[in-house]
C-alpha cells in the first residue's frame, strides 16, 4: 500500500486551486441569471409580441378583418410616415383598410417591446420593403413606433407613429430581396 504525503505547499496550492473553480463558478451562475433577467420579457411584451406578429402577418396578406379586429375598438392615433400632420382620432374598418389601397411586400425588424405601464407595451421598430399601391411601386423604409394596451382581455393597437428612414450609406431595398 502506497501513501501519498502531501506537503503542506501542496495542500494549499490545491486550495488555492479549489477556489478559483468556485470562485468562476459563482460568477458563471451570476452573470448567466443577470443577463437573462435582463433579456427576458415580461408577460405582457411576450403577448403583445404575439398579437404584433399576428398584426403585421394579417397585413402581409391583406386580411383586413383582422387588422381591423386588432385596432382599440375606440380608435387609434396615427401619424405617416409622408410628411402629413398628426391625425386625428380614427376608427379604421375592414371595409376602410380594403380600400386604403396598400400593399406590396413590407416587413418588421428589429422590433422591441418595452412594457411602459401595467396594461399598456410600447414597440419600436423599422419597416421597410416595397411599398405598392395600384400600378405604383417604389422602396419603403421608415421607422416605427406603436403602444399596444390591454382593451376587455386582449392586445390591440392604439397609436402609430410613422417617420421616413431615408437615409444614405445603406442597403435600397429591392424586390429581390424577398426571392427565397
Amino acid at each position: 500500500m502506497v501513501k501519498i504525503l502531501l506537503t503542506f505547499g501542496d495542500l494549499k496550492l490545491k486550495i488555492n486551486k479549489m477556489k478559483k473553480i468556485i470562485y468562476m463558478s459563482f460568477l458563471i451562475v451570476v452573470c448567466s441569471t443577470t443577463i437573462f433577467e435582463v433579456s427576458a420579457q415580461s408577460k405582457a411584451e411576450s403577448e403583445v409580441s404575439i398579437a404584433f406578429e399576428k398584426y403585421f402577418d394579417a397585413r402581409k396578406v391583406q386580411d383586413w378583418d383582422t387588422v381591423a379586429s386588432m385596432e382599440s375598438s375606440s380608435g387609434t392615433y396615427n401619424t405617416n410616415s409622408d410628411g402629413s400632420f398628426h391625425k386625428p382620432l380614427s376608427k379604421t374598418t375592414a371595409d376602410q383598410w380594403k380600400v386604403s389601397g396598400q400593399a406590396g411586400v413590407l416587413n418588421a425588424y428589429y422590433p422591441e417591446f418595452s412594457e411602459i405601464s401595467n396594461g399598456v407595451v410600447f414597440v419600436r421598430f423599422y419597416y421597410e420593403g416595397i411599398a405598392a399601391n395600384g400600378s405604383q411601386s417604389q422602396d419603403y423604409r421608415t421607422r416605427v413606433t406603436q403602444n399596444w394596451i390591454k382593451e376587455k382581455g386582449k392586445w390591440v393597437l392604439k397609436t402609430q407613429h410613422y417617420s421616413p428612414a431615408e437615409y444614405g450609406g445603406v442597403h435600397i431595398t429591392n424586390s429581390s430581396d424577398f426571392d427565397n
